[in-house]
């Protein structure tokens, strides 16, 4: 397994059996246009077996922290160690880049993701509340 961080739309693309729904190749571009936005592929061979996406989030009196936006690995290489690979490389690309930290939502009940990420070194930072405000699908 070796990771890389995706640097065309096709590489975003090829990865489309990972994510929650079918990628737009107009999204793909404005992603890698986009500053402070990475994603980290994984590749079993020249097969996509799990992603990783970080976004750097800057304030003036905090500096530069990391979110991992999200994690996703094929189901067929689940178990072997790549989501927490991931998450150590994200955490590593974070740290070279001067984040502070880095952190991640995770559902209470997701105990998988739990795992992976405790198994790469997060401690848990208590209990918060997450809000959102739908806009729609096409935004």
């Amino acid at each position: 397994m070796r990771i890389r961080p995706a640097a065309t739309a096709s590489e975003l693309l090829a990865a489309a059996h990972l994510y929650d729904a079918e990628p737009r190749p107009e999204w793909a571009d404005r992603f890698l246009a986009a500053g402070g936005h990475l994603m980290l592929i994984a590749y079993a061979g020249d097969f996509p077996a799990g992603f990783v996406s970080g976004v750097e989030m800057l304030h003036p009196d905090k500096g530069t922290e990391m979110c991992l936006y999200e994690l996703g690995v094929d189901e067929r290489y689940r178990r072997r160690g790549i989501g927490r690979a991931l998450t150590e490389a994200l955490a590593a690309e974070a740290r070279e880049r001067g984040c502070y930290d880095m952190w991640v939502g995770v559902e209470r009940d997701n105990e998988a993701a739990l795992a992976t990420y405790r198994s790469a070194g997060a401690a848990d930072d208590g209990v918060f509340a997450m809000l959102t405000w739908e806009f729609g699908a096409e935004h």
